[in-house]
């Protein structure tokens, strides 16, 4: 037990880390929060509300992934690197394509 406390441990400073130190995961934060009310104020269902909590979900995990990422990059090439721009703006796309989708099925949930 005491070494899965300390392994959440880890996980949740890695979250406040991406919090205090990524602008993009705060904005995420905040839409998830506006998405969150808007749930509440149009009283979705148990499934959209699944459906809803997932897509928040999954979009910080993309954002932390995405935050580990530049990380790892930013240590193996601290020098410009074609290379390394192109892993860091493809992981970027890909938090862009899933917060894309994101906001187009939080659409059709609290539009339909």
């Amino acid at each position: 037990m005491k070494r899965f406390l300390v392994s959440l441990g880890y996980a949740l400073e890695g979250v406040w880390f991406g919090i205090t130190t990524q602008r993009h995961l705060r904005f995420h934060l905040v839409a998830a929060c506006l998405a969150l009310a808007a749930g509440v104020w149009k009283g979705l269902q148990p499934v959209a509300w699944g459906l809803l909590v997932l897509l928040i979900a999954a979009v910080f995990a993309a954002e932390l992934m995405n935050t580990a990422l530049e990380a790892v990059v930013d240590l193996a090439s601290p020098q410009q690197h074609p290379l390394a721009k192109a892993a860091k703006d493809t992981a970027a796309g890909a938090v862009l394509v899933l917060a894309g989708a994101a906001l187009v099925i939080a659409v059709l949930l609290f539009c339909y």
